[in-house]
């Protein structure tokens, strides 16, 4: 497996006039097919096609009620399947180990076939990506939130630091707001001292006696 964000989205952090970008997961084997232009920013554990998470327990009683509502919300982009889990943590709670046998748990991958998926790698260029995170903006909210919080899931993971490209996506959209907002207020500083000047002339033609006739 490997995880890259392939996948357009047009419902929770985007809109079908304005496609968001979010990550998903998808056969490796597949994924060297594309010509990324993200490899470079792999590392090296990763290049074993591991893929870390985390994976949920969810009672009987809640399992149907469970999987409606994520067939519903990841329908956009992603088509369940069911994929050995390794886990880190033995039966006795010690991180390091090689963990206990692995579960079957379902996930939701990103299929080349499904419209959402971004074939052209310009729309996977990192500064490309990173525009479009920036203004995208859906029924779960802004698309920058998203990448923020996904770079402290990862890190949560217990792995140190979040993936690379994630980080490096985070740092453009940071700089890419940073700009917005100090354009926003160069805009208003133009806009006060414009309005000021109006003021002042008007000022000056009432002093004149040129006031404007209401």
């Amino acid at each position: 497996m490997a995880m890259c964000d392939v996948s357009g989205s047009t419902d929770h952090r985007g809109t079908p006039e304005q496609p968001g970008r979010v990550v998903t997961v998808i056969e490796r084997a597949f994924w060297e097919t594309l010509n990324d232009p993200l490899a470079d920013l792999e590392s090296e554990a990763s290049t074993t096609g591991k893929v870390w998470g985390a994976a949920y327990h969810i009672p009987a009683s809640h399992a149907e009620e469970v999987h409606d509502y994520l067939d519903e919300r990841e329908i956009d982009g992603y088509s369940a399947h069911y994929t050995p889990f390794h886990p880190t943590v033995d039966t006795e709670g010690a991180t390091g180990s090689t963990g206990s046998s692995p579960i079957i748990c379902m996930l939701y991958v990103g299929q080349p076939t499904n419209p959402q998926f971004l074939r052209d790698p310009a729309d996977r260029e990192p500064q490309n990506v990173a525009q479009v995170i920036s203004a995208g903006h859906g029924l779960s909210g802004k698309g920058s939130e998203y990448l923020f919080l996904l770079e402290k899931a990862l890190e949560g993971l217990g792995l140190g630091t979040a993936d690379v490209h994630v980080t490096d996506l985070v740092k453009r959209v940071k700089a890419i707001e940073t700009e917005g907002v100090a354009e926003a207020e160069e805009e208003e500083a133009e806009l006060k001292v414009t309005k000021s000047l109006e003021r002042s002339a008007e000022e000056s033609d009432r002093e004149n006696g040129r006031a404007p006739i209401e």
